[in-house]
């Protein structure tokens, strides 16, 4: 299978690439134009393909491309591409904000790595600090046929399977749905809660406690409460517990706070932020 890995030598890029190149099923054509993305393709012994040259014979086309140059490039690339080819992005930001232009004749994937499990089996120092996993440590993917016939559902999955390696389960979403995950819960909402996490513990270590003691007590006590609070654990939080959840809650959170961030009309303002579409 023929696939042009666009972005070939960026951050995403090479971790699709370390792993791609590693498979005889696969022809890769690898597209990068900035110098420290060549530079990492040479330190991989591997050199980029003019862009034309590479999209002449796709069959596949991953972006691994910044979500506000998506528009751009695909307005370029895609009237270019032979029918029945495969377009995959790596984030539903661009396809739910509509930015790329859909032709019938051409079908359009989109998935992304949940990322290792918070609770998870890796023994491994290597396993353990892969944050991101893909390289060492196993995760979960979401996939979504955006546009498309059905049966190519099963080859954008194993391709996205084979690139985000090693996987443990593939959930099969919409578009819409995978955006509700992210930006909307796993970043607008969960990555601003966890920032104002780590400022109350910088707080109390400059309040006099010990930082590694605050480290060790909070995010013991952080694992706890989540495998309470979704209903891992088997038992409930303490009196004492609940009500100082009950007392703070109206003080940290807006009555309003779940209706402005996870509803689709803010969903769709924040995707468009994200792509610039706001500005085409």
């Amino acid at each position: 299978m023929k696939i042009v890995l666009m972005g070939a030598g960026g951050k995403m890029g090479c971790r699709l690439t370390d792993n791609l190149m590693k498979l005889p099923d696969y022809q890769i054509a690898y597209v990068e134009i900035s110098e420290p993305g060549i530079a990492n393709l040479a330190k991989r012994g591997l050199t980029p393909t003019p862009q034309a040259e590479a999209l002449r014979d796709a069959e596949v086309v991953i972006l691994a491309l910044p979500d506000k140059l998506i528009g751009k490039i695909t307005h370029e690339i895609i009237p270019t591409l032979k029918p029945g080819t495969m377009v995959m992005g790596l984030d539903p930001a661009a396809a739910y904000a509509e930015v790329m232009p859909i032709r019938e004749d051409l079908t359009y994937f989109v998935t992304h790595p949940c990322h290792p499990p918070l609770y998870n089996d890796e023994v491994t120092e290597a396993a353990r600090k892969d944050w991101f996993g893909g390289v060492v440590a196993k995760h979960h993917i979401v996939c979504a046929l955006h546009h498309g016939p059905e049966e190519d559902y099963a080859k954008g999955e194993k391709i996205a399977c084979d690139m985000y390696a090693p996987v443990l389960k593939s959930f099969r979403i919409t578009v819409e749905q995978m955006a509700i995950l992210e930006p909307a819960l796993a970043e607008t909402f969960a990555a601003t809660v966890v920032t104002a996490i780590k400022e109350a513990y910088d707080k109390a270590v400059e309040m006099g406690v010990p930082a590694e003691a605050a480290w060790e007590f909070l995010s013991g006590h952080i694992r706890i409460e989540f495998a309470i609070i979704f209903g891992l654990s088997g038992f409930p939080f303490s009196d004492g517990a609940k009500l100082a959840i009950k007392n703070a809650y109206e003080k940290i959170f807006k009555p309003d706070w779940m209706q402005n961030i996870m509803n689709l009309d803010a969903l769709k303002r924040s995707v468009a932020e994200i792509t610039d579409s706001l500005k085409n």
